[in-house]
C-alpha cells in the first residue's frame, strides 16, 4: 500500500503524518509531495526520515492512494492526473466538494456510497463537517427542516501565517497579517472571501455541503461564520428545527451512541465542549444541548472540534481506512 501525502510539509499535512502514525495505518511505502521549493528537503515520518518529492515525481511512482492538502488550484490540476494512473485522491480542498460526480465523504455517515470508481473523492470544509456529525442521528429520526448555524472558528483554519499573526500580536511582535484587521482580543465575521449574496465562502459551504453529504435537499441551512483568538479547535452554536418532535434525554442518548461523538454536557458540573480540551483529539464533542424556547421541534447545542483532525486529516484518513478494508483500492 503506497500512500502519498500532498501537501507533506503545510500545516495539515503535518497532522495527516501524524494521524497516520496515530492510527497505525497499513502503508507499505510513504511519499511525501509538496511544491518544487520544498522538493529534497527531508520530512520526519513514523521514526524515519523521507525526501519530499514533486508532483510530477509523485504521479510517476503511481501511489495507491493520494491525500491531497495543497490547496484547490493544485487539486484541480493535479488530483486528475493521479486518478489516471489509477491512484484514489481523497482531496482535503474544496475544488471538488460541489462537484455532481464526486462523491462529499463523512464516513460514520455516508461511505457506504463509495465504490471503486470513485478516483477523487472531496473532505468536506471543517466546520461542515463536525456539525454533520452531531446533525446525522437527529436527522435521521426526528427530520431536519432548518438549521442555523454560527461558527467560531480558529485562526489555525487559515494557515500558519494567522497563527504566526495571533502568536505575535500576543507577544506584541509586529509581523505579517494573515488577516484584514488584529484577531487578538477581536472576532472578524469574515472566514474567507465574501460572494456577491453577502456571504461568505464560509457559510455558503456550510449551507450547500449538508445536502449532498445527507443526499436530502429537503431542509437549508443558514450560517455566521467568525474567526476567534483560539490556535486549535472550531465552535459552533447550532440551533435545528426538526419535523418531528423530540426528547432530550433521547437526544443525548442517541448523540452518545454515534460513533465519533461524545457527549459533554452537565451544566451541574460546568462540563460543556470546549476547543482547549477537543485540541489534539479526534472526536466531535456536543454540549449545552436544550430546548429552543421561542419555537417548537426546536433544538440548541454547542459543537466542538479540533478543525485540523476530524475536520481535515483524520476525516481523509478514515475514507482511506474504509477503502482498504472493503478493498476498494
Amino acid at each position: 500500500m503506497k500512500v502519498a501525502v500532498v501537501g507533506a510539509t503545510g500545516m495539515v499535512g503535518e497532522v495527516m503524518r501524524q494521524v497516520l502514525a496515530e492510527r497505525n495505518f497499513p502503508l507499505t511505502e510513504f511519499v511525501p509531495v509538496a511544491s518544487e521549493r520544498s522538493v529534497g528537503k527531508e520530512i520526519a515520518f513514523n521514526g524515519k526520515n523521507y525526501k519530499v518529492v514533486g508532483l510530477q515525481t509523485a504521479v510517476e511512482m503511481k501511489p495507491d492512494i493520494a491525500i491531497f492538502s495543497a490547496g484547490g488550484g493544485t487539486s484541480k490540476e493535479w488530483a486528475p492526473k493521479f486518478a489516471e494512473v489509477g491512484t484514489t485522491v481523497i482531496d482535503n480542498s474544496s475544488a471538488w466538494r460541489m462537484d455532481p460526480s464526486k462523491k462529499l465523504v463523512v464516513p460514520e455517515i455516508n461511505a457506504d456510497e463509495l465504490t471503486k470508481d470513485d478516483k477523487i473523492i472531496a473532505n468536506p470544509n471543517c466546520s461542515t463537517i463536525q456539525m454533520v456529525l452531531a446533525l446525522a442521528p437527529l436527522h435521521k429520526k426526528y427530520k431536519m427542516k432548518r438549521v442555523v448555524v454560527s461558527t467560531y472558528q480558529s485562526v489555525s483554519g487559515t494557515g500558519v501565517k494567522a497563527v504566526q499573526q495571533l502568536d505575535n500580536e500576543v507577544n506584541g511582535i509586529k509581523g505579517e497579517m494573515a488577516y484584514p484587521y488584529p484577531i487578538n482580543r477581536n472576532a472578524l465575521p469574515h472566514c474567507d472571501t465574501f460572494e456577491e449574496n453577502g456571504y461568505t465562502k464560509e457559510e455558503m459551504k456550510l449551507a450547500r455541503e449538508p445536502q449532498k453529504i445527507f443526499n436530502d435537499r429537503t431542509f437549508s441551512v443558514t450560517a455566521t461564520a467568525v474567526r476567534i483568538p483560539t490556535s486549535g479547535g472550531h465552535s459552533e452554536s447550532v440551533n435545528v428545527e426538526f419535523e418531528n418532535d423530540f426528547d432530550l434525554q433521547d437526544v443525548r442518548k442517541l448523540l452518545s451512541q454515534t460513533s465519533g461523538v461524545v457527549v459533554q454536557d452537565n451544566t451541574d458540573t460546568n462540563t460543556y465542549p470546549m476547543p482547549i480540551y477537543a485540541n489534539g483529539k479526534d472526536d466531535v464533542f456536543v454540549g449545552r444541548i436544550r430546548r429552543d424556547e421561542t419555537q417548537s421541534k426546536t433544538l440548541n447545542m454547542w459543537v466542538v472540534a479540533d478543525n485540523l483532525r476530524k475536520g481535515a486529516a483524520t476525516n481523509a484518513i478514515q475514507i482511506a481506512e474504509y477503502l482498504i478494508k472493503n478493498d476498494l483500492v
